[in-house]
């Protein structure tokens, strides 16, 4: 396999993972969720820190945007991978708020994995 196709395969596995980060968003599925963070990811917004668990139980808790009816309009604003690193923004309409996201993923085990998640209402 050359460059580009391994390029390619990372950005398809890079994709996936956010593709399965708003499904679980939308469905408010905390197995899927959990399964595409690293345990101790920290998840970030102006003033306000949250581990992994906290953050699952709270969308564990919180409306679901699909049983609520709500359209799933998440999109992928840009994606950069360098090695075994990528940063994807994207853009997340949740529950009447329009979110940023900075996802920060890390290629461990031949495993993509979000390890950083920052964000913040628009």
């Amino acid at each position: 396999m050359n460059a580009s196709q391994i390029a390619d395969k990372d950005i398809d596995r890079v994709t996936a993972v956010v593709q399965t980060y708003f499904a679980g968003l939308h469905h408010a599925n905390i197995e899927d969720l959990s399964e595409i963070f690293h345990p101790d990811t920290v998840l970030k917004a102006p003033g306000l820190r949250r581990t992994l668990t906290e953050w699952l139980t709270l969308v564990s808790q919180r409306e679901v945007p699909a049983q609520l009816g709500h359209a799933d309009e998440y999109k992928i604003l840009s994606i950069d991978i360098v090695g075994e690193q990528a940063m994807v923004k994207v853009l997340c309409p949740l529950l009447g708020r329009r979110y940023i996201d900075f996802l920060g993923l890390l290629k461990e085990k031949q495993k993509w994995l979000i390890v950083n998640k920052m964000y913040a209402d628009i």
